[in-house]
C-alpha cells in the first residue's frame, strides 16, 4: 500500500494539469468499489455518511466523522479528500484543532466551507472566513504541509447566488492557503466558466449533484480541475432502497430487486479486496 506521503504527493499531482473525477461513495465497501472502477482518487461525501447513521446532513460530530476519514483512508491505497464541512468550529483556532486531527488520519486533502449553519446568518464574513482558512493553512503547514486544502464558498447553497460573490471569495481562499477552490451549486457553462477563469491559476473543483448537461469531457473543456459528486451517489443507493421497500410495504411485491446484483458477484469481490 501507498505511504501517506505517497499519497498526497499523488493527489497534488492530479491538481496540476487536466481533469479528474473524484466520487464521494459513503462507506468502506463503496471506496473499495470505487477503487476497483479505476478512479484516481476518493473524496467522503458528509451527507452520505449522515444518513448511514440516521442523521441530516452536518448532523454527525466531529470525532465521529475524523474516525470515519481514519477508516476509509485506512481502506484504500488511493488519495482521500475529507468533506470536513466548516471544520466544527466558528472561530480559527477551533478550525485549526479540527483540521489537525483530520490531519493525522492520513488524508490527502480536506476542504472547509464558509457557511455558518445559522440561516439567519449563512455565511461568515468574508473577513472571518478568510481567517478560518488560513488557521486550516497553518494547522497543516506545522502538522502536514503535503495536504491539499479547499476552500469553499456557499453562496449558492444557502441562497445567495451571486457570482461576482463567489468570486471575491474563493480569491479571498485563495490569498488566506487554499490550494483547490470550490463553490458547489454552480450548473451552467457560463456559471462554471466565469468561476474557473475568475481563480485562475488555482484549480477548481465542480461538485455534479444532478444531471446538469455537461459531461466530464466538457467541464475539462471549461477547464475544470476536478468533478466531485458530493452526496448523490449515497442517494442513488437510497433511491434503490426507497423504491424496494415501497413497493414491499404498499404493493406486497418484490419487482424492484430485479436492479439488485446477484449476492454472488458482490461476495466475490469483496472476497477479493
Amino acid at each position: 500500500m501507498p505511504s501517506v506521503a505517497d499519497k498526497r504527493a499523488t493527489f497534488r499531482k492530479l491538481h496540476e494539469a487536466g481533469c479528474f473525477v473524484l466520487p464521494n461513495p459513503f462507506d468502506i465497501g463503496t471506496a473499495k468499489y470505487a477503487q476497483r472502477l479505476g478512479f484516481k482518487a476518493l473524496a467522503t461525501t458528509s451527507a452520505g455518511f449522515a444518513f448511514s447513521r440516521g442523521l441530516p446532513d452536518n448532523g454527525v460530530p466531529r470525532d465521529d466523522v475524523i474516525a470515519h476519514v481514519a477508516e476509509m483512508v485506512a481502506a484504500v491505497d488511493v488519495p482521500v479528500n475529507a468533506d470536513f464541512e466548516n471544520g466544527y468550529a466558528h472561530d480559527p483556532a477551533g478550525v485549526a484543532e479540527s483540521v489537525r486531527l483530520c490531519a493525522r488520519t492520513g488524508v490527502a486533502g480536506l476542504s472547509i466551507e464558509d457557511a455558518t449553519g445559522d440561516a439567519s446568518a449563512p455565511l461568515y464574513d468574508i473577513e472571518q472566513a478568510a481567517a478560518r482558512i488560513r488557521a486550516a493553512r497553518e494547522a497543516l503547514d506545522a502538522t502536514a504541509p503535503d495536504t491539499l486544502l479547499v476552500g469553499r464558498a456557499e453562496c449558492f447553497l444557502v441562497g445567495r447566488p451571486d457570482l461576482d460573490e463567489v468570486i471575491r471569495r474563493l480569491r479571498a481562499y485563495a490569498a488566506a492557503g487554499a490550494d483547490c477552490l470550490y463553490a458547489p451549486g454552480l450548473r451552467t457553462r457560463e456559471q462554471i466558466e466565469a468561476v474557473v477563469k475568475g481563480v485562475a491559476p488555482r484549480p477548481v473543483n465542480v461538485l455534479v449533484g444532478a444531471p446538469i448537461g455537461l459531461s466530464v469531457a466538457d467541464l475539462a473543456a471549461l477547464g475544470v480541475r476536478r468533478v466531485s459528486v458530493g452526496g448523490a451517489l449515497a442517494r442513488a443507493a437510497w433511491g434503490g432502497f426507497i423504491r424496494a421497500t415501497a413497493e414491499i410495504a404498499q404493493h406486497g411485491t418484490f419487482d424492484a430487486l430485479a436492479d439488485a446484483p446477484p449476492h454472488a458477484t458482490l461476495n466475490a469481490f469483496f472476497r477479493t479486496t
